[in-house]
């Protein structure tokens, strides 16, 4: 007998299913997600949380008419596997394949595409809003996990739709994490109403015993109204939702198919805004991630446990591993802690992810998670600088940018000692449009006051991350995802001893004649390959590791300008208004006419899928570059310069 799962092609097929049969679908979901992400990577844990309710949704909802908008997108995957995808579903993540968040492009199902948090609330009441300006008639339903609940937006949201009434239900997805556990007042208040289930139930009893009450005269039904606020604020942990203007359900067990569907529908015949809370377990039917669903939030490929064997190791000789990153910057940043009794680290939700938990167990006063907000990271710690601190807030490259104003305004405008560590700047792969950083570089640094730096190995960022912390203003040191090069070969000294850099100067790690590529951050170790490869050939190419995109080392680049004539330019970010752009800008303003051909990602979304793969499609690869300088040293004319030009990413 054939699987459930693959005879549903649409959420129309699980209509007629009995609670025994999805009860069965929910548990081949869950083989088939354990089984794919194991594959392909992905976000194991939010999804085996919420089978259930997905299923609850797809039964009582008519998608896509009906309009199911998911926050973040990456607890979608039992949605597309419900909704015509599951065919392509081994494809999740991979180039060409499912995006890992939810894609208006990739299917009619998907009414809105995020990959960040906390959007689905104000994503929702617009189209809720939109459907009564047209006078339509269809559901609008926002799954929103307790993690974006920490976001300011997701209130601003609730606010604005709580005020103007309409039929909106809000599914609040319980699991006490986003993607480390959850942090501050608003998981302490959800925690209590967990506690207190019963509670709700103790209120509506003791609201409908004072409606019957016959005879009570008016000055009785005042006294009556303020006994049933003040009961309700007595029993209840809270009244939030409904101070927002929300009717509450809840919490309920969100792996309870049929409970699930009655309140579904009992919310939406009640009208106006409605939230639900549901109460779910990150992970869900695979014990791994029960037992720990941070790691299992998002992961790459792994072997599921009942696929693992154990296999004695070969004799091998012992290589040294690069670290990563992310363990360079929280190593360093302990050391210079030690040193320096100011210095401390915010970070928004992401304590793992940028190596911030290292940190946290050395020193936990010096350390804080203020959730998904951004925003609260940025302007908290200019409030720190303003008090003699010396902050270093941790995000990754695309979360900045959900802080910009406070960058600005809050830090920039005031010239305070902040320093911004920008983890997965560049390319980062799998996850694609949404989370690729590639637009720090030329959002930063058109910033006054702004020191802006790129280091091109382990080494580097240890002494950047010192030298931003020895500034008297703002510093940000953007660094990719991935492991750090090694020098020779040898292991990482994690113990060598930080020194101060220069600020605007560069290193010149290879002279040359022909050409000159200047580099930034990790296209410097392409650069050079690309380098030694043109040397084969008779090109002699000079690689320039700039450093720094503000300020710029001008004399040097103008130097390789005037001695070569020929320019290219390397960066892992947008070309338009990059750092390629800054050193046209410099030629310009001192009228120095050299040829330049800048490599960057194109303007254009760059879509999911292998990191290098991507790379080289953007020709940000020891090749690309390579055959980039060979166009500039082959050009003899300007009739022949044109001609090169037009195919060439400038």
């Amino acid at each position: 007998m054939g699987r459930i799962l693959e005879t549903i092609g649409s959420p129309a097929d699980l209509k007629g299913l009995s609670l025994a049969q999805l009860k069965e679908l929910a548990s081949e979901i869950r083989e088939e997600l354990v089984e794919t992400v194991a594959q392909t990577g992905g976000h194991l844990g939010p999804n085996l949380g919420v089978v259930e309710l997905t299923l609850a949704l797809h039964t009582v909802l008519s998608s896509p008419r009906d309009r199911i908008v998911w926050d973040v997108g990456h607890q979608a995957y039992v949605h597309k596997l419900l909704t015509g995808r599951r065919e392509q579903f081994r494809t999740l993540r991979q180039e060409g394949g499912l995006s890992g968040f939810t894609r208006r492009s990739e299917s009619p199902h998907d009414p809105f595409g995020a990959g960040h948090a906390s959007t689905a609330v104000s994503a929702a009441l617009g189209i809720a809003l939109a459907r009564d300006a047209l006078g339509e008639r269809f559901a609008v339903v926002a799954v929103v996990g307790d993690g974006a609940l920490t976001g300011g937006m997701a209130y601003e949201g609730l606010n604005n739709a709580g005020t103007l009434g309409t039929d909106l239900v809000v599914i609040l997805n319980d699991n006490e994490m986003s993607i480390a556990p959850n942090v501050g007042a608003i998981a302490r208040y959800l925690t209590q109403l967990r506690l207190a289930p019963g509670a709700r139930r103790a209120k509506e009893d003791v609201e409908r015993l004072l409606s019957q009450i016959p005879g009570l005269g008016e000055p009785m039904l005042r006294v009556g109204g303020r006994m049933k606020e003040g009961l309700k604020h007595l029993l209840l942990p809270g009244t939030l939702f409904e101070e927002l203007g929300f009717s509450y359900y809840g919490p309920l067990d969100g792996h309870d198919i049929p409970t699930l569907q009655h309140i579904l529908r009992d919310g939406l015949d009640h009208g106006g805004p409605v939230l639900i809370h549901v109460v779910t377990q990150k992970g869900r039917g695979y014990r791994p991630a029960e037992e720990d669903p941070a790691t299992f939030h998002g992961l790459g490929p792994f072997t599921p446990y009942w696929k693992a064997e154990k296999v004695e190791p070969a004799a091998a000789v012992e290589r040294p591993k690069p670290p990563s990153y992310s363990k360079v910057f929280a190593t360093s940043l302990i050391g210079l802690a030690h040193r320096d009794p100011r210095v401390v680290a915010i970070t928004a939700a992401m304590p793992a992810g940028t190596g911030l938990s290292a940190f946290q167990k050395v020193f936990p006063d010096r350390c804080f998670d203020v959730g998904i907000a951004e925003q609260n990271a940025v302007t908290m710690a200019a409030g720190m600088s303003t008090a003699g601190l010396r902050p270093v807030v941790a995000l990754y490259s695309t979360f900045l940018q959900r802080g910009y104003d406070q960058l600005i305004h809050d830090v920039c405008v005031q010239n305070l000692p902040v320093t911004f560590a920008l983890d997965r700047a560049g390319i980062v792969g799998d996850d694609g449009p949404t989370h690729h950083g590639v637009f720090d570089l030329a959002y930063m640094r058109c910033i006054p006051n702004l020191v802006l730096m790129a280091p091109k190995d382990g080494a580097e960022l240890q002494d950047m991350l010192a030298t931003a912390l020895s500034l008297e203003g703002p510093a940000a040191v953007r660094y990719p995802k991935g492991a750090c090069p090694l020098s020779h070969g040898q292991a990482f000294d994690f113990e060598r001893e930080p020194r101060i850099l220069e600020v605007g100067r560069s290193e010149l790690l290879r002279p040359g004649t022909d050409v000159a590529i200047i580099a930034l951050g990790a296209m410097v170790g392409p650069a050079l390959e690309a380098a030694g490869a043109l040397e084969a050939e008779g090109i002699q190419a000079a690689v320039l590791n700039a450093r720094f995109v503000k300020p710029l080392d001008e004399g040097r680049i103008l130097d390789l300008a005037r001695r070569t004539g020929r320019l290219v330019t390397v960066e892992e970010g947008v070309r338009m208004g990059g750092f390629g752009s800054a050193v046209l800008e410099l030629l310009s303003d001192r009228q120095v006419a050299a040829r330049v051909v800048r490599l960057g990602v194109e303007d254009r979304f760059v879509e999911h899928g292998g990191q290098e793969s991507l790379r080289a499609q953007q020709g940000l690869s020891a090749e690309g570059i390579a055959d980039a300088a060979r166009r500039l040293v082959k050009v003899v004319s300007p009739a022949a310069w044109r001609k090169g030009a037009e195919n060439a990413p400038s």
